[in-house]
C-alpha cells in the first residue's frame, strides 16, 4: 500500500503537480492499480497462447506502388558533397 507521503514523492519525481486535497484519491487509484497487477502476476498463464491483438483481425495494407519519379541525380547535383552516389556528411561520432 502506498502512503500519501510516497504518492507525493512519486509526484515530485515525475514532476507532477498534485494538490494536497487530491493526494488521497491518487493514493487509492495507484493502490488499486498495484493490487490489480499483483492479482494478474499470480495467474497461471502456461496454457495461454500469446497474441498481438484480442481480435482475429488482419491489417489492411495499401499496394506498394512507386508514386514519384527518381530524382536522385538532381538531388546529388545540389547536395554539398557526394561521392559514388552517396551523400557525404560531417563526422558526428568519434
Amino acid at each position: 500500500m502506498l502512503s500519501e507521503i510516497e504518492v507525493k514523492k512519486i509526484a515530485h519525481l515525475a514532476r507532477l503537480g498534485i494538490e494536497d486535497e487530491n493526494v488521497a484519491a491518487y493514493a487509492d487509484d495507484l493502490n488499486g492499480i498495484l493490487t490489480l497487477m499483483t492479482q494478474m502476476s499470480e495467474l497461471d498463464t502456461t496454457e495461454i497462447k500469446p497474441m498481438a491483438h484480442p481480435m482475429d483481425q488482419v491489417q489492411r495494407l495499401r499496394v506498394d506502388n512507386v508514386s514519384e519519379t527518381n530524382q536522385r541525380d538532381y538531388f546529388q547535383i545540389i547536395a554539398p558533397q557526394t561521392e559514388s552516389g552517396l551523400y557525404l556528411v560531417p563526422k558526428v561520432i568519434e
